[in-house]
């Protein structure tokens, strides 16, 4: 027999083992008296038949709550992926909206057009900053340092003493020469005396020629050794002063070379004075441009420790002979105005503005930089591009940047670029935006 499910199996099975139940049942009855042992054996068979009925009934029962249990999986189941499908649905869309490109409102004044300009093109000048005015001073005499009164950095004026030396040798020197210098003087009045007198006595016949002669020699003999004892008097009163070393020119102390209680000898430096106020930037050209370098040429350069600061000034001098080493030429260029460092030896680089090319450029601010490239963002209809360059040499005059690639003349860019732009953005120009809503009113009326 077929049964569909398994409910209808189970109920039939149980109504065959209560059938066979009643009949056990009665046949028992009737048999209990004269077949007891039979009976008992034919029981404990029954039960056990009883039992495994029973079991397979469990068994069945659990089958049928296992399929409904898993007919029940598979419909929740089915209901969840049609929920998250919904769900997943929804978010798509939310997230295609939120990528959705915002469009950029932009001023007029926040746009430029890109145009020819003059650039000044010419050699590269590199160097140093260097005072025109300055001053190693060094030791005149042999002598110990006794006091060093200025240090790096101090303001000094014509005359202040900045180094003191020891003087007592000197001084003894001096000494000696005056006092030779005097007995030289008592000397020769002596011998001047005893001429006059024998040129009296040979008027009067009483002495020799010989004896005036040998006077007029003493005499001479005494004039010259005064002389030099005057001079060594001299010498020992300036070697005096050279003990005291002053500012030869209002300026600052530079660099100090010596300290108290160094032995100075004939030459050795001392310290150094500059005028910070005669800065000049001495600067070297290449050989194979210097034909291009004249005097007069305006000059444009960078400072280093001066950090965005651009200094002018003009070609002063060019040396008429190149470094044998470095077979570069020296130029020498002035600084156009008051604005000048006050330190030396400062490195500085620039270019000297021999000619004026016409080329595209573009300003700093509109430049963006990133690593070894540039880019800058293009103003395309109602659309924001992100467009590569090449970017060339810079202005030292104007700032700007010579655009060798990327744009063309009359091309729309950002003057100042944001960092959240999207290449592909969409824009709107404020002006026309005005415009409608200038024009929305008037229809009403």
């Amino acid at each position: 027999m077929h049964f569909s499910t398994p409910n209808q199996h189970f109920i039939h099975k149980k109504a065959h083992f209560k059938t066979k139940a009643i009949e056990l049942d009665k046949t028992t009855g009737n048999t209990l008296s004269s077949n007891f042992p039979t009976l008992i054996a034919t029981g404990t068979i029954m039960l056990r038949k009883t039992l495994l009925v029973l079991a397979i009934a469990s068994a069945l029962a659990a089958c049928s709550k296992d399929k409904a249990a898993e007919k029940a999986d598979a419909s929740s189941s089915a209901s969840s992926s049609a929920s998250a499908s919904a769900v997943a649905g929804k978010g798509g869309a939310n997230d295609k909206k939120d990528k959705a490109p915002v469009k950029l409102v932009i001023a007029p004044e926040d746009v430029m057009t890109v145009q020819s300009n003059a650039m000044a093109s010419g050699p590269v000048v590199t160097g140093s900053i260097q005072p025109e005015r300055k001053a190693d001073l060094r030791a005149e005499v042999s002598a110990v340092v006794l006091q060093v009164l200025k240090e790096n950095g101090d303001v000094v004026k014509r005359g202040d003493i900045l180094v003191k030396l020891d003087e007592t040798s000197i001084r003894d020197n001096l000494n000696s020469a005056e006092d030779a210098a005097r007995n030289a003087a008592l000397a020769l009045d002596q011998s001047d005396r005893a001429l006059q007198r024998l040129k009296t006595l040979r008027a009067s016949g009483m002495t020799s020629l010989q004896a005036l002669d040998d006077a007029e020699v003493r005499r001479n003999s005494a004039q010259s050794e005064l002389s030099a004892a005057k001079a060594r008097a001299v010498t020992a009163r300036q070697q005096l002063q050279r003990t005291v070393v002053r500012a030869p020119f209002d300026g600052v102390v530079s660099e100090r070379k010596v300290s108290a209680g160094d032995t100075a000898a004939i030459g050795k430096e001392l310290v150094k004075v500059i005028d910070p106020t005669s800065m000049r930037f001495a600067g070297r050209v290449s050989t194979d441009k210097i034909a291009m370098v004249k005097v007069g040429q305006p000059v444009g350069f960078r400072i280093n420790g001066y950090a965005g600061q651009e200094f002018r000034g003009k070609v002063t001098r060019v040396d008429p002979a190149a470094n044998d080493v470095t077979r570069q030429v020296e130029v020498l260029v002035a600084f156009a105005d008051s604005k000048q460092p006050s330190v030396s030896g400062l490195y500085a680089e620039g270019n000297i503005e021999a000619a004026t090319v016409s080329a595209l450029m573009l300003p700093e601010a509109a430049v963006v930089k990133s690593g070894d490239k540039a880019y800058a963002w293009k103003v395309a209809g109602k659309t924001l591009s992100k467009v590569d360059l090449q970017i060339g040499k810079r202005d030292q005059r104007t700032g700007n940047y010579e655009v060798r690639s990327g744009l063309a003349a009359g091309d729309v860019v950002m003057r100042s670029p944001s960092s959240s732009f999207k290449d592909g953005q969409n824009i709107e120009l404020a002006a026309a935006k005005v415009a409608v809503a200038d024009a929305t009113p008037a229809q009403g009326k």
